[in-house]
C-alpha cells in the first residue's frame, strides 16, 4: 500500500487495549502474512488474545484476575502500592 503524503497517519496507544491506526493500512504478520483493512480506523491487538488477531475482538476485556475475582476492564499488570 504506498504512503500518502497528504499527511502522517495517526496511531493512538492505549495502555490497555489496542493501537487504534487510522486506515486503510496493511499489517505484516511475523510470519509475513499480510492482513489488509480499508477501515477509517483500525484496533490492532496487543494482547495477542483476539479470535480475529491480527484485528481487535475486544477479549482483553475478559481476562479475569488470579484467584477467580471478577473480570477486569484492563491488560496491564497488577501493581504492589508499595513498589
Amino acid at each position: 500500500m504506498p504512503d500518502s503524503a497528504e499527511r502522517p497517519r495517526r496511531v493512538t496507544v492505549d495502555p490497555d487495549g489496542p493501537l487504534l491506526v487510522e486506515g486503510p493500512v496493511e499489517v505484516v504478520g511475523d510470519d509475513g502474512t499480510v492482513f489488509t483493512s480499508r477501515r477509517f480506523t483500525v484496533a490492532i491487538c496487543t494482547c495477542r488474545r483476539s479470535r480475529t488477531y491480527p484485528w481487535c475482538d475486544t477479549s482483553h476485556r475478559r481476562r479475569v484476575k488470579p484467584g477467580g475475582g471478577q473480570a477486569r476492564t484492563t491488560d496491564s499488570p497488577e501493581r504492589d502500592p508499595a513498589s
